[in-house]
């Protein structure tokens, strides 16, 4: 029987998967496993190999072999134990993409430590929720960063410096791993708001497994790829698919670390002939708006975008820029990957605008509020079907005629008003194609008469008066239908956005409530 990586195409994915065959990726067994093996030290037998190139902010660029990760991650191993490091501890690590950072994170589950990546942008209040929260016996940090995390009880704050580096290398160099596949090895923070903690997602050795499918049929990688995934591996994308997948099946990754700058990823990938790219649609966005695109040439065959939809005006962007289409991946972090659009598929037409179709042997459906399937082109929740009970993943969509599943905003983010369901992401879709609209948001917002009705909030170089609200409540309803348009818009110099770059929706309701 073939191998699950040995083709791109829809229907040989239909036809020959089977959850078994999942494991044929590992040396490990369904009683021990180990993610650093499999990432990375099983890899490291060619000390040129490369596992990961950084493109920093600044311009340099960073190779950083499997050898170095494996080397490195042994001798954090060593260090941890030596502290007093026991299985099932937290180690939490606040570093940009860097040798040290992919070290710590694996020599921590190398040990048996449970690593804990935090986004390096955090201020002290939420560097203290996160820590409270998960408990970590040491946290690695910059030198710039150790004091926003100093001071919380129970912790001992490490930095991450020459000196620090200099102690490891009295370490040895390789480590006895004896991890089981059901044992803690990772704990995630979404990226909510420092005020409304999400909890702590939390993923075995095992989780490692799971994982191969958003690789083969989300991000589609296959041995001999040139892969880059900007979004930082502090947030599951990053993390996931853009750290642990690829490394996993042996293929070298790519990563942004620093202020992102569109016209330096866009370089990044020109001279590192990456050929294909995952990337959060904000990148996507900035990139087109940059307007540098065409200062490069790139080599991109395989392409896909998570964490929200992508506008229209960026999709056309991607079909002129890169000539392969813009794949969506879809998932959440507690349900994991779960609609994919076959990326290398020849056989798979991929519609612009949609989430895609399951991947195989998944159960999907859009369910009304009482349980029973959504008709075709019905707005309702997403649910995936585990463990013999429907799962809510608390985003909406609806699935049209040929079975592809479209978005349709998040569970809170529906707008009702006088009756009538609107999606804020169409909504925001229409507006981000006038031409003078930069970045858009809509909510809902109480209304005496209709319950609700739709706010939107713009972000435009053109001044906000009373004529440009008029032509973009035209535009809209003109471009949707005559109910669904804002009836109050608000100009903003920028939108409130979370630390992975979406717009934080809930930000704005809550100011509104707070105003009213």
């Amino acid at each position: 029987m073939p191998r699950l990586d040995s083709s791109t195409d829809y229907a040989f994915a239909q036809t020959h998967f089977a959850p078994e065959k999942l494991w044929e990726f590992f040396d490990g067994s369904r009683e021990a496993l180990n993610i650093t093996h499999e990432c990375i030290d099983r890899h490291a037998g060619n000390p040129a190999r490369l596992a990961v190139r950084v493109a920093h902010a600044d311009g340099r660029d960073e190779s950083i072999t499997f050898r170095q990760v494996a080397d490195l991650s042994s001798r954090i191993a060593h260090w941890l134990v030596r502290r007093g490091v026991g299985p099932g501890d937290r180690v939490a690590v606040m570093l940009d993409p860097s040798l040290p950072f992919y070290g710590a994170i694996f020599g921590a589950m190398k040990c048996g430590a449970i690593a804990v990546p935090l986004f390096t942008l955090f201020g002290p209040e939420g560097i203290r929720l996160r820590v409270a929260d998960c408990a970590p016996r040491v946290l690695l940090t910059s030198a710039a960063k150790a004091e926003a995390a100093a001071g919380i009880p129970g912790t001992e704050v490490v930095t991450a410096d020459e000196a620090w580096l200099a102690e490891l290398a009295t370490l040895p160099t390789s480590f006895q791993i004896e991890t089981r596949a059901d044992d803690m090895a990772l704990f995630q923070y979404t990226s909510g708001t420092t005020r409304e903690l999400p909890a702590a997602v939390k993923h075995t050795h095992r989780a490692i497994v799971v994982l191969m499918l958003a690789a083969l049929y989300g991000t589609g990688i296959r041995p001999g790829d040139e892969f880059f995934c900007p979004s930082s591996p502090a947030w599951g994308h990053g993390l996931a698919h853009g750290t642990l997948a690829p490394l996993a099946m042996g293929v070298t990754t790519g990563t942004y670390s620093g202020k992102f700058d569109p016209v330096r990823l866009m370089q990044a990938l020109q001279d590192y002939g990456i050929t294909n790219l995952s990337a959060a649609a904000t990148h996507y966005r900035m990139m087109r708006t940059s307007g540098a695109a065409d200062c490069f040439r790139f080599a991109i065959r395989k392409l896909s975008f998570t964490g929200e939809p992508i506008d229209a005006e960026t999709l056309r962007f991607i079909d002129a820029t890169f000539g392969v289409p813009a794949c969506s991946m879809y998932g959440t972090t507690e349900v994991g990957v779960v609609l994919v659009n076959y990326p290398g598929a020849t056989d798979f037409k991929v519609k612009p605008g949609s989430l895609g179709k399951p991947i195989p042997g998944l159960r999907l459906e859009v369910q009304r509020p009482d349980g029973s399937p959504a008709a075709p082109g019905e707005i309702g929740e997403i649910k995936v079907f585990r463990r013999d009970t429907w799962v809510p993943t608390k985003d909406l969509g609806k699935v049209d005629e040929d079975g592809y599943f479209h978005h349709a905003g998040r569970a809170d983010d529906v707008i009702i008003s006088a009756g009538w369901t609107m999606s804020a992401v169409e909504i925001e879709d229409v507006l981000l194609q006038h031409p003078d609209v930069k970045e858009a948001a809509a909510i809902g917002v109480p209304d005496a008469t209709r319950g609700q009705v739709v706010k939107a909030f713009i972000v435009s170089p053109r001044p906000g008066d009373e004529n440009f609200v008029r032509e973009l409540q035209d535009f809209t309803r003109t471009r949707l239908s005559q109910h669904e348009y804002p009836r109050q818009v608000a100009f903003a110099a920028e939108l409130p956005k979370t630390p992975a770059g979406k717009i934080n929706r809930k930000i704005l309701r809550d100011a509104e409530r707070s105003n009213a």
